[in-house]
């Protein structure tokens, strides 16, 4: 077997779906997404900035799968579709998921969605300690950080038309921060 070849759950560790119910499964495979966007949100950075921000969070999170091949959790978030219409079809349900979800949790500004994501991660890091083995956890952790600070980098904060400004803004640090201390970091 190579090293890129997913192997199965250690002796003792049931697979995703006999330890997370659908919520835990939905809250787990929403992580990544809810923690781009509140970095993206937390400061301004133009529309170009935002959907460069935006492909970063579906670019970093895709990458979980080859970051952490092993890693049960994170391969049962990260369908591997293999037809495009079916990937796409997928991503448009949870994207009006997540959408509903934050409608329901009346976001309604920054500050809402980094509460809202902050709560959410601390939320996920209890499922992670109870449900998870420590190195499920602590990559899934990593990885989901790794997307925020994609996210962050994905795009000059502040001056004009991308020059000046800066790489991470203090908004996106602070944001970022916060999501770390509630993932227990």
């Amino acid at each position: 077997m190579s090293d890129t070849e997913p192997t199965s759950v250690p002796t003792g560790v049931a697979s995703t779906a006999n330890r997370f119910t659908d919520d835990e499964q939905l809250l787990l495979t929403m992580m990544p997404t809810l923690v781009g966007s509140a970095v993206a949100f937390s400061s301004k950075n133009g529309a170009i900035g935002t959907v460069k921000e935006m492909m970063a969070n579906a670019k970093a999170a895709a990458a979980g799968v080859q970051d952490y091949p092993n890693n049960e959790i994170i391969r049962s978030v990260i369908p591997n579709f293999e037809d495009r219409t079916e990937a796409m079809e997928a991503a448009k349900a949870m994207r009006q998921e997540q959408v509903d979800r934050l409608k329901a949790a009346g976001i309604a500004s920054k500050d809402d969605m980094l509460a809202h994501a902050v709560s959410e991660a601390a939320r996920a890091n209890e499922l992670l300690g109870a449900k998870a083995t420590e190195v499920e956890a602590n990559e899934y952790r990593e990885w989901v950080l790794s997307v925020a600070d994609a996210v962050a980098n994905a795009a000059k904060e502040g001056g004009f038309l991308g020059i000046g400004g800066e790489q991470v803004g203090d908004g996106e640090e602070e944001t970022i921060a916060k999501i770390a201390t509630a993932f227990g970091r």
